[in-house]
């Protein structure tokens, strides 16, 4: 149960599923193949799910292979807000203005304008809610000067919680080729944010944010859907493919779930509901509700 390789998967696939074959495990059937062939649709498809209690690993595939993260990245942007607020380094208050390298950003963005200032509030609700690479951008300058010193403060920041296989290289997840991740180190991200910052992850869980009378709807759709969900982050770019980070509490249990190289939002939803599921269920802890994944856009 704690390490699901190859021959495992395939073997239980076999022998737990294709012998009860019936239309009824023909997803779960599915599924089971997508992973076991992932190296041939997509070398960079992986996924874990951790007890977020005693950091138990339930269920894991690829979870070591390096990804890009996307905007998963901003999970460790928003750590840093937070720990600098923490430290009262920075205030919830606190303006910090826009410079033309920020309004450079590409979307998805807010499309702040130079010389514009936002405080640290509304940019933690963009970066949650709207995954907007201008407000990481204004962030990073903010507290390291530039985006690239920044970089190496998330870095720095990865190394200390146990992120071994992580190098940021910006604030926002937007493409860059040195900047790497695995679905391990996602989940040890996660899982840090929301202990070390408890009060802070409930922001995770909102779902609409304004912004000069514009409002923005959150990119999670799984967490709307799903029962016990309270976040964490959505992430895509084209070398990735859809990624997520995810956490539901049932039953007072936690479970932290990462899913890397989706071939599509709805794909990535529908794929980790089914082994949070999964782990749920072999906790003994079972839904409530039928569970419906809406469409991604």
């Amino acid at each position: 149960r704690n390490n699901y390789n190859w021959a495992y998967i395939k073997k239980y696939a076999k022998e737990g599923f294709l012998m009860k074959i019936s239309l009824k495990f023909i997803p779960v059937i599915f599924l089971l193949f997508i992973f076991i062939d992932s190296n041939k649709i997509l070398a960079k498809r992986a996924a874990i799910i951790i007890d977020n209690s005693n950091k138990e690993v339930l269920f894991e595939i690829n979870a070591d292979t390096l990804n890009y993260p996307a905007s998963l990245t901003k999970i460790m942007t928003l750590y840093i807000v937070f720990d600098q607020i923490k430290k009262n380094n920075l205030f919830w208050d606190t303006k910090m203005q826009v410079s033309s390298v920020a309004t450079s950003r590409s979307p998805s963005k807010l499309y702040l304008e130079e010389n514009d200032y936002i405080s640290v509030e509304d940019a933690v609700m963009a970066l949650i809610v709207k995954s907007a690479n201008d407000v990481a951008t204004v962030i990073s300058e903010h507290i390291s000067g530039n985006e690239r010193d920044f970089a190496k403060l998330m870095t720095k920041y990865a190394k200390k919680i146990g992120m071994r296989k992580t190098t940021f290289k910006n604030a926002s997840g937007l493409p860059n080729r040195a900047q790497m991740t695995t679905a391990r180190d996602i989940s040890i991200l996660s899982r840090a944010l929301i202990n070390d910052f408890p009060e802070e992850y409930k922001l995770f869980k909102i779902e609409k944010f304004k912004w000069k009378n514009k409002t923005y709807k959150s990119h999670n759709k799984l967490m709307k859907s799903y029962e016990g969900a309270d976040g964490i982050k959505t992430g895509y770019i084209k070398a990735s493919g859809f990624q997520l980070a995810f956490s539901a509490v049932r039953e007072n249990k936690r479970l932290i779930g990462i899913y890397f190289g989706g071939d599509s939002g709805k794909q990535r939803d529908k794929s980790l509901a089914f082994l949070m599921n999964k782990e749920f269920k072999e906790l003994n802890i079972n839904k409530n509700n039928k569970i419906v994944i809406k469409k991604n856009n």
